[in-house]
């Protein structure tokens, strides 16, 4: 049977060390089977173990093989499209249930990191940079729409403010949010995946799901094995394949690229994000950096639609990096490495139920890291029957985009042609 191992990046190279878990073999009945090891998949495991469930993971490579093990490392509030377009699209019930939900998975982050003693180098304190005038007044509608839902842990920073955060010249201001931050990505998914182990949830890693028996008792198929249960949570987002074809139908895997520098030591450090917090900037297709807990600086951007790996990574992220950071210019760059993330049609992440008892979360594209821990609370409040907050979710409208599957990426990447044309010349 094919072993997967992980990409050759610095969260692998730098991984905390964990138990062998095997294959599934044979047959087991569950009352719940999930899809898929990454932060929707343990989030919702979590919850469901803590309520009294007995749960079954299906992973087809490793714990956080996916999106969950290679991000950007970053704790950002919100969606991919923020409350007042949410607002906008169904009204002002719908939106306020999600706004007050828009702020907690970073709550349940922080909340499992003290609870289980997870060694992820979590650390406080998220920055927005502007780099023109009209993202500025971008933030400082975003801060007030953010307090409208008691989110106040948020300053505005004038030019002068954001340098004494980030040693980058092209900055005018910014937004910084001491709820945001940042963690060591894989190592915060292998502590959920131990938390689940410890509350006696089994997961089975190389263990692709490869069909799903739909049924009033319905039954997940893998190589060597089978998962009876009561009701299965398709967890797998970008890396689900075609599995579930009316889910792939509205969705688009895309990659992103991020690099890691040689160790930088702890003066040039300093220098380059003196309190340590993590940046983004407010572009379409924006840059986003921190430093690591051994003093590297992790710097990531760019989407490659379709989610190919590029030829060479450092050749594209390199020169961001060089424009925020042109003291870097000697540096060595010791891991490059490309992850995927599901792009929906209206960047608002789907949620749904397929039939009586198939759940889903997906798509939560480029905004996962805290969405997806809160999707796991509400994928596991609806199977305990408390289903308001699923329900607003599964509301929201979805489209597949236009051309279906063969026109989707060329049309994307023209919209994000013309997003970025508009960030580049300041309006």
């Amino acid at each position: 049977m094919a072993n997967t191992p992980y990409p050759q990046s610095y969260y692998a190279a730098s991984a905390n060390p964990v138990p062998p878990r095997p294959a599934l073999q044979g047959e087991v009945e569950t009352d719940v089977c999930i899809i898929g090891a990454g932060y929707t998949g343990l989030s919702s495991a979590l919850f469901l173990l803590e309520n009294g469930f007995k749960v079954s993971v299906v992973e087809a490579a490793k714990v956080g093989f996916g999106a969950s093990g290679r991000n950007g490392g970053q704790i950002v509030n919100s969606y991919s499209r923020d409350i007042d377009v949410i607002e906008r699209t169904v009204g002002p019930k719908q939106a306020q249930l999600l706004g007050h939900m828009a702020f907690e998975g970073g709550r349940i982050i922080r909340e499992r990191v003290a609870k289980y003693n997870i060694q992820c180098d979590l650390k406080d304190g998220g920055v927005f940079a502007a780099l023109t005038s009209k993202q500025m007044g971008h933030l400082e509608s975003q801060k007030r729409l953010w307090e409208r839902f008691g989110h106040n842990q948020l300053e505005l920073m004038d030019q002068k403010r954001i340098r004494e955060v980030v040693a980058c010249d092209s900055y005018i201001g910014g937004m910084l949010d001491m709820s945001g931050g940042h963690i060591h990505p894989l190592n915060l998914a292998l502590g959920e995946a131990a938390a689940v182990e410890s509350l006696g949830g089994i997961i089975y890693e190389q263990t692709p799901a490869v069909r799903i028996e739909r049924g009033a008792n319905p039954v997940v198929h893998t190589p060597q094995g089978k998962v009876r249960a009561k009701f299965i949570i398709v967890a797998g987002n970008a890396y689900l394949g075609n599995l579930v074809p009316e889910l792939a139908a509205k969705s688009m895997p895309c990659g992103t690229q991020v690099i890691t520098t040689e160790p930088l030591g702890e003066e040039l450090a300093r220098t380059l994000l003196p309190q340590d917090y993590c940046v983004e900037d407010c572009n379409y297709l924006l840059d986003y950096y921190r430093l690591t807990s051994d003093k590297r600086l992790i710097f990531g951007g760019g989407v490659v639609y379709g989610a190919r790996d590029p030829a060479n990574i450092e050749a594209i992220i390199r020169p961001k990096m060089l424009k925020a950071f042109p003291q870097l210019k000697n540096v060595k760059i010791d891991y490059a490495w490309t992850g995927n993330f599901l792009l929906t049609l209206s960047r608002l992440p789907q949620v749904g139920r397929i039939g009586d008892n198939i759940y889903y979360s997906q798509g939560c594209s480029g905004h996962g890291v805290t969405y997806t821990h809160l999707a796991g609370k509400v994928l596991a409040e609806a199977l305990r029957g408390q289903a308001e907050r699923f329900d607003a979710f599964a509301g929201l409208p979805h489209y597949p985009f236009p051309g279906g599957q063969m026109l989707r990426v060329p049309f994307s990447a023209i919209g994000a042609w013309y997003y970025s044309l508009r960030d580049r010349l300041g309006f």
